[in-house]
């Protein structure tokens, strides 16, 4: 057999497809498993939208080929959203494009816009997706920014490295795996960097809409300018509960929308129509009345079950700090938190080592509370942690 590209020989382990497999290795041994580790919520996807997919299923064409592009009822339905959700106006025929979840997007950002050699910069910690999928899959240069508690997990744009082969700034608010969140002015601060230095900005909002108390996340859109530079990426996945569905989408840039566009007639014949119909339907009845009820009482729960987390971990002498949005804490261990994990498997708990996410993670883990069993999981860490 021929040798693996040099491409694939650069990519470290991915995580979370380890995470999985150890989690389905220790169930098989009849070992009571609670993850925290996988971001994919446990909550239902709302009614309303399997509904919306179930009627689809019987519309005429709905077994036949999509465009890669998206069907233009579900980009319609994202820029609608866009207006509603953040004043940002996008034309549906060349400013949106949809994606087969955005994870899908941002690997084919790569393609598109890097070269052999040239370099992106990557937040570290960062969803390792930025750095591997996109940037060493497109025979390209992963550059870390740090992300610090100390400067409460924002950019420092003194630090970055630039140079005549930096092309992509990826950046994602609220984080994954920090859950920190960053306001309108710090976007307005990057999107200045990235026309200073002729970079495309690369905005990751998957978990725009899991937040808390007042706290509403921003879009890179909203900045002026920002059109110039940018492409923003968002899914349906955390949005309303349907990660196994994948359907995303990503905006901005007519440029950069074009050329999405252009790879994916290459890889893919879109996402199923039944699928783009049950997202249409919920990205146009978010602001209905029943579904934010049900929006805000997810979000509840999600609070907490952070709460507990947070309370829990302060008992054993770790000082997680409760996130103003997304369903992850990122805890500093104090120690190796590769080993703090592997303490935590042998009671049954999953979580994902810090290191997973960049160098800065060392001594971090993360936890997400997707399971409806994070009281169990605190005590499981309490009998381990007393020791």
């Amino acid at each position: 057999m021929n040798e693996y590209a040099d491409r694939v020989n650069r990519l470290p382990p991915y995580i979370f497809a380890d995470l999985e497999k150890l989690q389905d290795e220790l169930t098989k041994k009849g070992v009571d498993v609670i993850s925290l580790g996988i971001g994919d919520p446990n909550l239902p996807t709302p009614r309303f939208i399997v509904n919306a997919l179930t009627s689809a299923l019987k519309e005429e064409g709905a077994n036949n080929y999509s465009s890669s592009a998206g069907e233009d009822y579900f980009r319609d339905a994202v820029a609608e959203w866009y207006k509603q959700r953040y004043s940002v106006e996008l034309d549906p025929a060349t400013q949106v494009c949809s994606l087969i979840g955005s994870k899908e997007g941002l690997a084919n950002l790569g393609r598109l816009l890097l070269n052999p050699s040239d370099k992106a910069l990557v937040p570290d910690p960062s969803y390792p997706v930025y750095g591997q999928g996109s940037t060493i899959l497109s025979d390209a240069i992963p550059v870390p920014y740090s992300l610090t508690r100390e400067k409460n997990f924002q950019p420092d744009f003194s630090e970055m490295k630039v140079d005549e082969k930096t092309k992509l700034l990826f950046m994602n608010y609220p984080s994954n795996p920090t859950a920190a969140v960053t306001t309108k002015q710090i976007l307005e601060k990057t999107v200045s960097f990235c026309l200073e230095n002729d970079l495309t900005l690369c905005y990751d909002n998957a978990y725009s809409e899991i937040a808390f108390g007042s706290y509403r996340s921003p879009s890179a859109l909203q900045v002026d300018r920002s059109m110039l530079c940018s492409v923003e990426f968002n899914s349906c996945s955390k949005m309303f509960n349907m990660t196994g569905y994948r359907v995303g989408f990503a905006v901005g840039n007519k440029e950069i929308v074009t050329g999405l566009k252009k790879i994916k007639a290459q890889i893919d014949s879109g996402i199923p129509k039944f699928v783009q119909r049950a997202a249409a339907s919920a990205l146009k009845q978010y602001y209905n009345a029943d579904f934010t009820r049900e929006r805000e009482k997810n979000n509840e729960i999600l609070e907490d079950r952070l709460d507990v987390l947070v309370s829990g971990l302060r008992t054993v002498g770790l000082d997680p700090i409760k996130p103003e949005a997304t369903f992850y804490l990122w805890v500093d261990v104090k120690a190796d938190g590769t080993e703090f994990v592997k303490r935590l498997l042998k009671a049954g708990v999953v979580a994902t080592p810090g290191e997973a996410f960049g160098k800065n993670g060392r001594n971090y883990v993360r936890f997400s509370v997707t399971s409806d069993k994070v009281v169990e999981a605190v005590e499981r860490i309490k009998k381990i942690e007393s020791r």
